[in-house]
């Protein structure tokens, strides 16, 4: 396994550690496919011809891209910026992992897997899955599965500013169709702590504050 990236976290021919810690980290590891964390705009263009053109197989039939980006209002609320916090090492070893999951579940051949960090203006891609596949529900099936798993457990938190305040937001919710365990409905909050999925919440019991997930 491999784990490269331009100016980022990666083994040399030497055996050390890049000393850039906080620069892209991009992961090969996956059958081809690209599973990365970056702190720069993400080249949606670019990997999406990777893994459709660059890459591309006589056996596709389909390619489902979802690139998530930053809208300017959250429930009629103006939004002025994002900023994105992530337990890189642990985030990126569960994006593998679900990368891996989804080629396996789905029978799909190539999946790419992006996310940016740090501060995002609105109409910036946040979130980029690129999907490959013989026949389209496979692809349509993978792409969602990926970015609504991704959304739910992967240890990455959303800070949104609007002009009057910010609230650290938490994941939509998950479609119980999609999910690999039936859903567990909440029993009860407790001094701000969702009891079921283990969030630490703010006094409107809304917003999780930084720093606290639950993962499965």
């Amino acid at each position: 396994m491999s784990i490269e990236g331009t100016g980022g976290i990666g083994i040399g021919k030497t055996g050390k550690m890049d000393e850039a810690v906080k620069a892209d980290t991009l992961d090969r590891s996956c059958d081809g496919g690209r599973v990365e964390i970056t702190d720069a705009p993400i080249a949606v263009d670019a990997i999406v011809w990777e893994i459709k053109g660059g890459m591309k197989a006589g056996g596709d039939g389909a390619v489902c891209v979802f690139d998530g980006i930053v809208r300017d209002n959250t429930r009629g609320r103006p939004t002025l910026y994002l900023d994105y916090e992530a337990y890189r090492e642990m985030a990126l070893e569960q994006m593998r992992g679900l990368a891996k999951e989804a080629v396996a579940k789905f029978g799909v051949r190539d999946v790419a897997l992006v996310h940016r960090l740090g501060r995002l203006m609105v109409g910036e891609t946040s979130v980029l899955v690129v999907v490959c596949s013989a026949h389209r529900k496979a692809a349509f099936d993978a792409c969602r599965w990926l970015i609504d798993t991704l959304k739910k457990t992967v240890p990455i938190w959303k800070k949104e500013t609007f002009a009057d305040g910010a609230v650290w937001a938490d994941g939509e919710p998950f479609p119980d169709e999609l999910a690999i365990n039936p859903a567990v409905p909440a029993v009860g909050r407790a001094g701000g702590v969702d009891a079921v999925a283990g969030r630490a919440a703010g006094p409107d019991g809304e917003a999780p504050v930084a720093g606290f997930r639950g993962l499965p």
